[in-house]
């Protein structure tokens, strides 16, 4: 899939997710859009599983430790076709299985998550099973920046180098937006790349929009005995010109007039990317 082709999946994908949130009554908008398109390179360019091979043992796995990101997380499993498009209308509904956080019901999800700086740890579990069975695949996860506040992701990053996990990658949707504000105000844990790099991993900080950028970071070969924590500099919000920078859109359904306006947004830039080909 070229970058064009990927541009234009991420505003259908933020479409989508968008309309699921209004239809659920409830959803976290603000990060779902700025994590969508590491979702998007993820699961188009970079992760080898899909919904045929999710039961191999040789699958790449993921973890969404941001777990109340999930609206985008589910948009792009439906759109690889790990269950139908119309599930996504159950999102919170009574007795659905497609709820605020990730879990292991729904088909394409390893673990369940929500509850902030597990995601990592349980990753490092994974990471080490493959290094005992020399399997060759590799294990991902999605931090959150305000998430990084809880102490056991520290905890975990000293142990991801102990044992010399070159098969992990954490991702960091580095948004500097929390719900209750900037991260650097609630609880700075700046410089990020600095502390991740002193703990023992190789850092790379990119773009976090920039699908190239993305590719290239979560795809080079890791430095040998090393694990990788990608530092994606994203925009809370991004593609909705009112949602963008917005500490309230942390959580939060557009109302009908909103909802207009955001999807004349992605419209705008559906068409600007087409004019563009």
């Amino acid at each position: 899939m070229t970058d064009h082709e990927l541009q234009l999946k991420a505003v259908g994908l933020r479409r989508a997710m968008l309309r699921l949130i209004v239809n659920a009554g409830a959803g976290h908008t603000g990060g779902g859009l700025s994590c969508m398109d590491i979702l998007n390179v993820l699961y188009n360019r970079v992760l080898n599983v899909s919904p045929e091979t999710f039961s191999s043992l040789t699958r790449d796995r993921y973890v969404q430790s941001k777990g109340h990101s999930v609206e985008a997380l589910y948009s792009v499993l439906s759109d690889r076709g790990f269950f139908p498009a119309a599930d996504l209308e159950t999102v919170c509904h009574y007795q659905s299985y497609y709820v605020g956080h990730p879990t292991r019901h729904i088909p394409g999800i390893e673990m369940n998550t929500g509850a902030l700086g597990h995601g990592l740890p349980i990753c490092i579990g994974m990471a080490l099973a493959g290094k005992m069975d020399a399997a060759p695949y590799r294990v991902f996860t999605l931090l959150g920046d305000g998430e990084l506040a809880e102490g056991s992701n520290w905890e975990a990053g000293l142990a991801a180098a102990h044992y010399k996990l070159d098969n992990l990658v954490a991702i960091l949707d580095h948004n500097t937006l929390q719900i209750t504000g900037h991260t650097r105000d609630v609880m700075s844990t700046e410089p990020v790349d600095a502390k991740w790099h002193a703990f023992g991993w190789t850092v790379r900080v990119v773009d976090g929009h920039d699908d190239t950028a993305l590719t290239k970071a979560l795809t080079d070969p890791s430095e040998a005995g090393k694990p990788t924590f990608v530092i994606a500099n994203t925009t809370k919000g991004k593609g909705v010109s009112f949602m963008e920078n917005v500490a309230k859109w942390h959580h939060g359904v557009p109302n009908e007039a909103e909802l207009k306006q955001a999807l004349a947004d992605l419209d705008a830039a559906e068409a600007k990317l087409k004019e563009a080909a």
